[in-house]
């Protein structure tokens, strides 16, 4: 009875820690109407924190976040954002370096020093070498530049949670195709696909939403990054290839709409 309340309360309090996070269970409904953190096997929200004093690239990426499924805290500056892992528990923090108040640089010493492994994924436009040597070297987990594809920095976010999470299948299978999102391989009715990385971006974006329309500004947003011409037919040009390299129906033409992945 003593261990089944303790247990209870454990499960309470993990559900409901700081940003509230609601289980996913994975057998309600498709699988394709799940959100991705259910899909990977991951039964509770994973909840990120972004430090960006870019409101519109912050605003950005908790957006991109979001519809896979993570719930996401913002702040503008490193002092807020040590005030807040201070009061919530994060799986993941996304750290800008050069922010007012507090750099980046001591927000990431000052975790460290406290003890705190929480993974951290730099996010910056200093994008010289011995930058990222000294922010890996200091703790950091990962070190990704601007200008970024939203597409790559979830699938970084993805694989440094996957780092605790061993169990946790790496593919993706949607009627004859299936990808590798670590390997970064891809198979169409089991036959080896050459891809190249935007090609492989787009792909994985759109398996990720199968039977589901994404307009081009989305697409465009996902794999190429915030500061990429929405106007641009960038998207139909690489649709066009997955075509050529997968099969001519893998990927619809809506028209008016935008592009759905049949598979």
């Amino acid at each position: 009875m003593w261990l089944s309340s303790v247990k209870a309360l454990r499960e309470r309090h993990f559900a409901t820690r700081c940003l509230r996070g609601s289980t996913y269970v994975c057998d309600d409904g498709p699988e394709e109407t799940q959100p991705l953190n259910a899909r990977m096997g991951w039964r509770t929200t994973v909840n990120v924190l972004v430090v960006q004093d870019e409101a519109r690239i912050a605003s950005f990426i908790k957006r991109g976040l979001e519809s896979e499924g993570f719930a996401v805290q913002t702040a503008s500056d490193g002092a807020d954002g040590l005030r807040l892992t201070e009061s919530c528990d994060f799986d993941l923090i996304i750290l800008d370096l050069l922010l007012p108040n507090v750099t980046g640089e001591e927000v990431l010493t000052r975790l460290r020093e406290t003890g705190s492994d929480v993974p951290v994924i730099i996010l910056t436009a200093k994008d010289a070498i011995s930058d990222r040597v000294t922010n890996l070297d200091a703790g950091a987990d990962d070190y990704v530049t601007k200008p970024f594809s939203l597409s790559e920095l979830v699938a970084r976010v993805r694989a440094r949670l996957r780092s605790s999470e061993q169990t946790v299948s790496t593919t993706i299978s949607h009627g004859r195709v299936t990808i590798d999102v670590l390997a970064r391989k891809a198979l169409i009715e089991g036959r080896s696909v050459e891809l190249t990385s935007r090609e492989f971006a787009l792909l994985e974006t759109l398996m990720h939403h199968p039977g589901q329309v994404l307009s081009q500004p989305q697409l465009i947003d996902q794999v190429w990054g915030y500061d990429h011409d929405t106007r641009s037919n960038v998207v139909e040009v690489y649709v066009g290839y997955l075509r050529k390299k997968l099969a001519s129906d893998v990927v619809e033409t809506v028209r008016g709409a935008g592009y759905r992945f049949r598979g």
